[in-house]
């Protein structure tokens, strides 16, 4: 049987122009191990992307395995509302042990953009219930990326995902400026007082009082380019929204589970969201599971008898699904366990010195950006300028392209080749990886 033939005759693959198929069909992969994807023909694809950022601890991880394993022969769904089981209480409970302080309340749904949805609705009813029925909108920043549900897209600022839908989407206040690597004022990430924050400081003053929340990828926009910028910025946020009554939610759906060096992208701010939104690193990319978890205050707003109409009615069939909770509980126990996150640090001070080291030098690389194992190369035409190449010459797909025959997964944002590997990558995987991520590059852009 030839599996792409069949693959191309029924599947409409995510987040894709089915037409590139025809060039490049669908790789089929038959079992995987640790960062190692294998083929039906048994090659090998370092998958350094973490398969779309969710691979938290490598493919078929020996512990989660077991423990999913375990948990279907005792309990695989149950109706989440008026029944509950032991694994999602656990859950609970070991989360605790690592959230920021404040949130305690957990919300269960089945993907990222579900758990955005929960938090906005969850956000806007709770001004409804506490006498400010005026906050109806929401602010979000320039290049921000949540989700592809229609709630997640208005407050998503990539137009290359939401452009078409704009007519269906919510009016949502956007602050501009927030770009180090093109810094309006001059400054660098490292070394400033965030000067961008005045465009904040200007929407909350003109809108604070029609906002019931702003939602943010904390420390890391990714799907914008793995662009960074400095925790100042959500603490200086933090005293916005407590000055003008105004939610703040965590996107740490990318960011959490150590993917900056930190259990959450938040402890680098060394403050507290009101609504944390989690999901892919949270069952290791094993289970679809999202979780919105907010505070004791927000929680108690919708605490009343049922007749008054205060309950939260938002619901998932699968919300608090036992499998999906026995690998996240299992995350959890290896990350403490293995000590996963602290040992990760160490190799992000390496894979950030080899990348500095191979690509700078290149002409055309305007900037190296890492946090944590999470590195971005950006590609531009002009170093001097940051002016990026026509997008239409898709430098970034064709580099993707060249590393698949190669055996390395990269799948770049644009013009922005970046690696975001497994937290259990080895050091020998990193010169591998880079070394043909060079190869590619170097060879795609003397051909332009």
């Amino acid at each position: 049987m030839n599996w792409q033939e069949e693959d191309l005759k029924y599947i409409w693959h995510p987040c894709s122009q089915m037409k590139d198929y025809e060039t490049l069909p669908p790789i089929v992969i038959d079992h995987a191990q640790g960062i190692n994807l294998y083929d039906i023909e048994g090659k090998c694809y370092k998958d350094v992307i973490s398969s779309w950022w969710c691979n938290l601890l490598g493919h078929c991880n020996p512990r989660i395995n077991q423990a999913v394993k375990k948990q279907v022969d005792t309990l695989e769904h149950v109706i989440f509302a008026n029944f509950t089981h032991k694994t999602a209480i656990t859950l609970c409970q070991k989360l605790m042990e690592v959230l920021p302080k404040g949130l305690c309340k957990f919300n269960f749904a089945d993907n990222g953009s579900a758990a955005i949805e929960m938090a906005l609705k969850m956000s806007f009813q709770y001004h409804y219930q506490t006498g400010n029925p005026q906050k109806k909108r929401f602010m979000a920043l320039a290049d921000a990326y949540h989700g592809e549900t229609l709630g997640a897209l208005a407050v998503g600022g990539v137009d290359l995902y939401s452009e078409i839908y704009k007519p269906l989407l919510l009016d949502v206040i956007r602050i501009e400026g927030l770009n180090c690597y093109r810094c309006q004022w001059g400054k660098c990430r490292d070394k400033c007082n965030c000067e961008c924050f005045i465009k904040a400081e200007e929407a909350f003053t003109k809108y604070a009082d029609e906002t019931a929340a702003i939602i943010v990828e904390p420390i890391l926009q990714g799907s914008a380019g793995m662009k960074i910028y400095p925790p100042l910025y959500l603490k200086k946020l933090r005293e916005l929204c407590d000055k003008y009554n105004v939610h703040l939610i965590a996107d740490e759906i990318a960011t959490g589970y150590g993917r900056t060096g930190k259990m959450w992208a938040f402890d680098h701010a060394g403050v507290c969201p009101d609504i944390m939104c989690l999901s892919k690193g949270l069952t290791g990319g094993y289970m679809p599971m999202a979780i919105a978890i907010t505070t004791q205050k927000i929680y108690d707003a919708f605490y009343d008898d049922y007749t008054k109409g205060k309950a939260f009615m938002h619901s998932h069939t699968y919300a608090g699904n036992p499998l999906a909770c026995s690998a996240a509980i299992e995350v959890l126990n290896i990350l403490k366990d293995e000590n996963i996150i602290e040992n990760s640090q160490e190799k992000a001070i390496y894979f950030n010195n080899i990348i500095k080291n191979k690509f700078l030098p290149l002409n055309n690389v305007g900037e190296v950006r890492s946090i944590g194992l999470i590195n971005a190369i950006e590609i531009v035409k002009d170093k001097n300028t940051k002016e990026p190449f026509d997008s239409s010459l898709r430098l970034g797909y064709q580099i993707y392209k060249k590393a698949l025959e190669k055996g390395v997964l990269l799948r770049p944002l644009g013009d922005v080749i970046y690696f975001n590997p497994p937290l259990i990558i080895e050091k020998n995987d990193m010169d591998y990886i880079t070394d043909i991520a060079l190869e590619c590059t170097k060879e795609i852009l003397e051909k332009r």
